[in-house]
């Protein structure tokens, strides 16, 4: 398991998905800033990204955990802040394969489908799984302007 991090959390619905994922955080050690509903704010999605975008592009969070009802329109929102790399994930392998291949800082979690077990092996791969160097060129590929 690597070190603990500083991390972002944001969703726009606190739910017992989101409150068992911020204590399983808290519990690895990491430092957990909270956005959103889960500060007891009333974003909406789309801002909620924004604000964990923010946080990881500024280098105030090393990684963030983001959640939407479906998950997409937060990534959506978070990959518009340029140096992020939020990864919609269902699963550890995906979510493995995001750090991997992709350098994702942004986890996001869709809160109508994933049930607390597997979002604690998400956070198991992301934590625990490197960036793979022989991506590097792949990665500054995603990172140029269109």
């Amino acid at each position: 398991m690597t070190s603990p991090v500083n991390v972002v959390l944001g969703t726009d619905v606190s739910t017992t998905l989101t409150t068992a994922v911020i204590a399983e955080l808290r519990g690895r050690g990491h430092d957990v800033r909270l956005v959103g509903a889960a500060a007891g704010g009333a974003e909406e999605w789309a801002e909620v990204g924004h604000l964990v975008g923010r946080a990881v592009a500024n280098g105030a969070a090393e990684s963030g955990v983001l959640f939407c009802w479906t998950g997409t329109g937060a990534s959506i929102a978070a990959n518009k802040v340029p140096g992020v790399r939020a990864a919609l994930c269902t699963d550890a392998v995906t979510a493995a394969g995001a750090r991997r291949w992709n350098d994702a800082n942004v986890l996001v979690m869709s809160l109508r489908l994933t049930s607390i077990e597997v979002a604690r092996e998400m956070l198991d791969a992301w934590f625990d799984t490197a960036v793979d160097p022989g991506e590097a060129a792949n990665i500054a590929r995603v990172e140029r302007p269109s």
